[in-house]
């Protein structure tokens, strides 16, 4: 699995143990000083004996590039913070379905929706499940008899 962070910043880690290592500081010794494992350090220290320190550079991240950019990533979360129904849903439920539709309509990009998901994940937002309700439901009814019925037929200690 790759190691989290930046490129750049894991390059720079790289090449710093580098020059730690061609200080005769010993393998544990930089480990500790960049904040790896030994194994980590011996594995650079091959590399860069090996290929010298083009072995340590940062390559290309492996897969396709995405078919969203930064820019349009950040467009969709903020339509998708002014809701469902500003986008013309008749309800404030977003489902997949209506976000691969939205994706879809205002960035040209078509997602299977299984995998939007996945999109909204990486965004930053969660599954919800939302809350149900009878249509029927009377909240001032409810209000009502919360504040007349209930209190003349809840028990009473001692009663």
């Amino acid at each position: 699995m790759r190691t989290k962070g930046a490129p750049a910043g894991l390059e720079a880690r790289r090449l710093r143990a580098a020059e730690l290592l061609s200080q005769g500081k010993g393998t544990s010794a930089v480990a500790r000083l960049v904040g790896v494992t030994p194994s980590c350090v011996s594995k650079w220290k091959k590399a860069l004996l090996r290929r010298g320190p083009e072995g340590l550079r940062a390559r290309p991240h492996p897969g396709r590039k995405p078919r969203l950019n930064a820019v349009q990533k950040r467009r969709l979360e903020a339509l998708l913070k002014k809701g469902a129904v500003a986008a013309g849903y008749d309800s404030e439920l977003w489902t997949c379905r209506r976000v691969r539709d939205l994706i879809g309509k205002t960035q040209g990009v078509w997602y299977d929706f299984n995998h939007v998901g996945r999109i909204l994940h990486a965004l930053g937002f969660s599954v919800q499940k939302p809350e149900a309700r009878a249509r029927e439901r009377d909240d001032r009814a409810i209000a009502r008899w919360r504040k007349k019925d209930w209190p003349r037929i809840k028990k009473t200690r001692g009663g």
